[in-house]
């Protein structure tokens, strides 16, 4: 389907009001071209005699036409621009709904400023064309048909020699129409660099600040600035031209009207009034041409920013629901299998052969290098990356045959970098939970669980405190155990803990591992470390490394075999012996 029949199905969507703003744009462009005509009248009756009662006429006459033209162009623009607002609220939450559909990797192949700028700054470029474009270009239409009627209907040799700069006129809409498309998309994409760049760099204002690298980043910001000048200097070059030329081929016109047309006075086949009227109405000609070249600007901008959009709207979701669902759609126990599942990202494997069984209520650690693939196979679990057909199972089921709001629902899940919004702690502790009376009572608990609660008890809004943007005021551990609270406070049948307590201390570690168990023994819980202390109480333990299970085991089974695991726990044990003395 092509750009222009998908941007129509949003405009169907406000069919009546756009029909009834038509309407509007029909009485307005009437009653425009009105005027003129009673100006012809008033000035050739005045000229067989001035009275009173026919001032008083004509100047009624004016008056009224111009109170129902300005009321009827208010009305125009109210419900046109109205109409363009609203979809423009459409497409924004369809653009934002479609983003939450894709999978993590589009993500990771593109920008986040490029995405932001997309649904901000071509988002408007839409509204602009679909709102006032398509409301000048009504009128500029109406305007330019019915006046064109009209000078026919005074004259029409003067009509004909007045449209010979016509020709011209469309010549240059199409030339620089071409040309402002092209420089507009290269505009919005040096844009989407600036926004990228400033993203970036706001979002890693620590780093900057660490290395003191400021006037590296206002240095490689102002190269992108400048050249987002000069492309915009190029477009302003464009339409600075543009005008001018539309002006000139106009005024060639009038300028013929205004020789010929005083010479048919003088002969007499023209009366004064009829020559007045053809001028205003070669004058209102005028505005439809130069707003013409206005509205194919706003066009050729709004289309370019439409096929941006639509790049994005475009990218199917790699991961969806299954067309036909599996048997588990209601309540998930938490059993998990993984059958022979060999993961890539790319031409990259990251995950061998892994083969597992993990009964429900059991607790199971997964340990190993760095870049052994360990959150790789977690993040399949819910699905946040998809793994192969028959590879990952939960009660029996394959993952990808279950609903991902069922799926995703029974998992609590702490990546290894906790993500906090900028709100309060009790909105970042409840994200996801269903909103109850006993919301406050839940968040607490779960802050007790996950050792938040002494923290927030210091702080001076207690579970009100907001937290800054991605919980900048919090530490590195706070942010964990919020995470955490998170994960619990949804009860969910299986709990992923992804090195969720490596910002902690070992004291704190204990005690929220200790308040953990409880809640763990009701359910399915995976657990990665780098610690052996954080794993040594799991049912199960699996060893990975280069991306296959190379032991398997509890604490004391893996400690006697002697192998990657017990040197794993000789190399910690020395290291607190050398921090305690």
């Amino acid at each position: 389907m092509s750009p222009a029949r998908r941007l129509l199905a949003y405009l169907l969507r406000y069919r009546r009001e756009f029909a009834l703003g038509f309407v509007c744009v029909v009485g307005t462009a009437i009653i425009g071209l009105a005027s003129p005509w009673v100006l012809k009248l008033a000035i050739d009756d005045l000229t067989e005699g001035v009275d009173a009662g026919k001032i008083r006429l004509y100047a009624g006459a004016v008056f009224g036409l111009a109170a129902a033209g300005g009321t009827l162009r208010y009305l125009m623009r109210r419900i046109i621009i109205g109409a363009s607002r609203g979809i423009e609220y459409d497409l924004r939450n369809d653009f934002f709904a479609h983003l939450q559909r894709l999978d993590l990797g589009y993500f990771q192949r593109h920008r986040t400023g490029d995405l932001m700028s997309r649904a901000t700054n071509d988002l408007s470029a839409v509204r602009m064309m679909i709102g006032p474009a398509i409301m000048y270009s009504a009128t500029t239409v109406l305007t330019f048909i019915i006046g064109i009627a009209l000078m026919f209907s005074i004259d029409t040799r003067l009509t004909l020699i007045s449209l010979i700069p016509l020709p011209l006129i469309s010549l240059s809409v199409w030339y620089f129409g071409t040309i402002i498309h092209r420089r507009f998309e290269r505009i919005q994409e040096q844009l989407s660099e600036i926004s990228a760049i400033v993203q970036e760099t706001l979002s890693g204002v620590r780093v900057v600040r660490a290395y003191g690298q400021e006037a590296s980043e206002t240095a490689r910001f102002r190269v992108a600035n400048d050249e987002y000048v000069r492309r915009n200097m190029g477009l302003i070059h464009v339409q600075a031209l543009f005008f001018p030329v539309m002006g000139l081929c106009m005024g060639i016109g009038a300028l013929l009207v205004l020789w010929l047309g005083s010479r048919a006075v003088i002969e007499g086949r023209l009366t004064v009034g009829e020559l007045v009227a053809f001028n205003s109405y070669l004058l209102m000609l005028a505005w439809p041409m130069i707003a013409f070249g206005w509205v194919t600007n706003l066009i050729q901008r709004g289309m370019a920013s439409w096929k941006r959009l639509l790049e994005v709207l475009d990218t199917p979701p790699a991961i969806l629901d299954a067309p036909h669902p599996g048997s588990a759609v209601g309540a998930i126990t938490g059993a998990i299998e993984f059958r022979h599942l060999t993961f890539a990202h790319g031409p990259h494997v990251v995950l061998h052969d892994i083969t597992a069984v993990l009964p429900a209520g059991t607790t199971t650690a997964i340990v190993g290098n760095t870049g052994s693939g360990k959150s790789t196979l977690l993040n399949l679990l819910p699905r946040l990356y998809d793994p192969p057909p028959g590879t990952v199972f939960v009660d029996g089921v394959d993952v990808r045959d279950i609903p991902l709001g069922v799926l995703r629902g029974a998992i609590g899940f702490v990546p290894q970098e906790p993500f906090l919004f900028g709100t309060s702690i009790e909105d970042n502790v409840a994200f996801g939970a269903p909103v109850g009376d006993d919301w406050r009572m839940r968040v607490e608990h779960a802050a007790g669980i996950a050792r938040l609660d002494k923290d927030v008890e210091a702080f001076p809004r207690s579970y009100d405190t907001v937290v800054g943007e991605r919980g900048i005021t919090l530490s590195g551990g706070q942010k964990q155990r919020t995470a955490i609270a998170r994960a619990v406070v949804t009860d969910p049948r299986i709990l992923i803990l992804d090195d969720a307590l490596s910002a902690v201390d070992t004291y704190t570690e204990e005690e929220i591992l200790g308040r953990l168990r409880d809640v763990m023994r009701e359910r399915t819980a995976l657990i990665v470390s780098h610690r052996v202390s954080t794993v040594r109480h799991a049912d199960l333990i699996l060893v990975l490394s280069g991306g296959r299970i190379v032991e398997r085991g509890t604490h004391d089974q893996l400690v006697t075999a002697g192998g990657v695991y017990a040197a794993m726990h000789r190399k910690q044990l020395l290291e607190e012996e050398l921090a305690a003395s």
